[in-house]
């Protein structure tokens, strides 16, 4: 069969080959960063590790080489993707863009599935998507080695690599089973692909997966576009939510991550009762709402997901504007990845949290109280502690992220340490008498949590304290000189820094092996003052209502007018395809278009974002709309 006339011919050299796919299918001109060596890597042949972060493209690193070596008759190319929601939209962008593509899952009848399978064993797939359970069924199996046999699979993409590994921030256990993929099919390329992994993890990923013959690409983890923002919980943290939305995104698309299903589904309520169109995302509800309130939140503008961690995955949307944590993430991975589904279009973006002493408590004790070794939960604490040295850093927040994951960088100028540096002072001796305090308690052979203790040190009266003595401790009222807010704030360091933790199910306070050296006083500690980060007002950004247009897109106002149209065309084509505004082309394509006014088909098709088999589509009524 001769490929499109929009495809490479099979005797193109792979470099050739790769670019022209990626100007005719996909529209761009060149590719960015490693794009380039992991195509050539993976279309000659090759296995790779893939380590990018989200919005670096990496969807490119496999679908170009899957249609490489599908022009020169090497078959489908297998994705294995644990998302069904991603399949779809992944699956329907490509078919846009005249890749044949398709996908199998649980949302399919066996109508679908046989229909599917038949395409894919005839060899005129190419890219499949699959779920990894499906992957390592005997009937898959058999299929695939079918294929194979005939010289009709063409390679392996296995998205979301992290979900093999105990230590990364996702594990499913169906992932463990892919290493038969390479003991099975040793000649087939494989390529595996994260945005998130830490030493430990890419080490576990090489194993688990037999990639140790395969090549590593690391890209930069810095996403420049993203500003980090961190505040401390006032009394409540709601209402710095909704100022953070009113002041800095009104009427934008975001995610707000809860630690739990019924704080997930309050905050929702509560953002509709305040006038922000918001639906709650989590396990607990039906299959059938969490796939609606998805659809929507990747179709509709101007809309505000709240959810716990079961969301967000393989979120493709490029336009969210902001990630808000009302709940401290388990680690530095969690956070990276959540945070990284904000400005996939590479226009600004924020990404705020707000905690407090009861998040870190409650994260300590989730590990303490998980049913895993001491091993494994040894090493949660390191990165929940590496986690909380972030979030209590007086330092540049981008650099101290980035050195986690072994990156070198200089201070951003951009997240709101630099912004606005936090002010320090010398806790030393406010730590000595909260940590003399709790020391007084041991004595007594009592344990108490961080309400009594601050009591104590305030010198507050209450029955509790008057029932077990506490008024005629030593440390009774030595700390007047400082509010329960700072208290709280002195406590949360010290825990933070591994000094004080926090025991049982009662969360009773007691003393670290290193509180000693501060005790003596042979440690200096400098800790950041109690003092919430209010956003900037509207008049501190030049006042008046927002643009509708990012000022980042640069377009005037009859550029506007004409973005609109554009937008108001895509939003009627993708319903009609049943696809997010997205898939058809993203906000970034339609500004430059808007900008650029081009006055033919020809000038049309130089747009970055504008493939062969859109041009050939929608060329003519994207002139229309542009009164050309």
């Amino acid at each position: 069969m001769n490929p499109p006339p929009h495809l490479p011919e099979p005797s193109a050299d792979l470099q050739s080959a790769a670019h022209q796919v990626l100007s005719a299918v996909f529209g761009y001109t060149a590719f960015r960063g490693q794009q380039a060596d992991i195509v050539e890597q993976v279309a000659a042949g090759g296995d790779a590790l893939v380590l990018m972060p989200t919005g670096g493209g990496k969807s490119l690193c496999y679908q170009v080489p899957g249609i490489v070596r599908h022009t020169r008759g090497q078959g489908v190319a297998i994705v294995v993707s644990p998302l069904i929601a991603l399949m779809h939209d992944q699956v329907g962008a490509l078919e846009e863009a005249g890749v044949h593509a398709a996908f199998l899952n649980s949302s399919q009848t066996g109508e679908e599935a046989s229909r599917i399978e038949r395409e894919m064993m005839s060899g005129r797939l190419t890219l499949l998507y699959a779920a990894p359970e499906r992957l390592t069924t005997p009937r898959f199996l058999a299929q695939l080695t079918s294929l194979h046999e005939r010289g009709l699979l063409s390679m392996f993409a296995i998205d979301e690599a992290h979900c093999v590994s105990q230590w990364g921030h996702d594990f499913r256990s169906e992932y463990l089973q892919l290493s038969l993929l390479h003991e099975r099919f040793p000649d087939v390329p494989r390529i595996a692909l994260t945005a998130t992994a830490d030493d430990l993890t890419r080490a576990d990923i090489i194993q688990r997966l037999q990639l140790q013959d395969a090549r590593v690409f690391i890209s930069s983890f810095d996403r420049s576009n993203i500003r980090y923002l961190i505040a401390e919980k006032g009394n409540s943290p709601r209402d710095q939510l909704l100022r953070f939305i009113n002041d800095e995104h009104e009427g934008e698309a975001g995610i707000v991550y809860c630690q739990s299903r019924k704080k997930v589904d309050e905050t929702a309520q509560w953002l509709e009762s305040e006038g922000i169109k918001a639906l709650p995302y989590h396990a607990g509800l039906d299959a059938d709402v969490r796939r609606r309130h998805q659809d929507r939140f990747l179709r509709e503008e101007g809309l505000v997901m709240v959810a716990t961690i079961a969301f967000g995955m393989g979120i493709d949307k490029p336009d969210v504007r902001f990630v808000a944590h009302l709940d401290l993430p388990k680690n530095i991975e969690s956070y990276y990845q959540e945070t990284g589904r904000a400005g996939r279009d590479g226009a600004p973006a924020e990404a705020w949290m707000t905690y407090g002493l009861a998040d870190v408590v409650n994260q300590r004790r989730m590990i303490d109280d998980s049913p895993a070794d001491e091993v494994f939960k040894q090493g949660q604490r390191g990165k929940l502690d590496a986690l909380l040295a972030l979030a209590e850093a007086t330092d540049c927040r981008r650099v101290r992220l980035l050195h986690y994951f072994g990156e070198q960088s200089t201070p951003c100028g951009n997240c709101d340490n630099c912004l606005n540096p936090p002010q320090t002072w010398d806790g030393t001796e406010a730590a000595r008498k909260l940590l003399s305090c709790i020391y007084r308690f041991h004595q007594r052979g009592e344990r108490f949590g961080a309400g009594h203790l601050i009591d104590v040190l305030r010198g507050k009266a209450t029955d509790k304290t008057r029932q077990y003595g506490h008024d005629k401790l030593s440390t009774w009222a030595c700390g007047t000189d400082l509010s329960e807010q700072q208290w709280r704030a002195v406590l949360r360091q010290l825990i933070s820094l591994g000094h004080v933790a926090a025991e049982g199910e009662f969360n009773t306070l007691a003393l670290q092996d290193s509180a000693r050296a501060v005790l003596k006083g042979e440690v200096e500690l400098r800790l950041r003052e109690a003092e919430e980060k209010k956003p900037r007002s509207k008049s501190a950004r030049g006042g008046g209502a927002k643009p509708k247009v990012d000022p980042a897109l640069g377009l005037d106002a009859e550029a506007t007018e004409r973005f609109e149209a554009l937008k108001a065309w895509r939003s009627e084509v993708a319903k009609e395809h049943g696809l997010p505004a997205y898939v058809i082309f993203q906000n970034t394509t339609l500004a430059e278009m808007a900008r650029q006014l081009p006055s033919d088909l020809a000038e049309l098709g130089e747009i970055s974002g504008v493939g062969a088999k859109k041009l050939e589509a929608y060329g003519r009524e994207i002139l229309r709309v542009l009164g050309r």
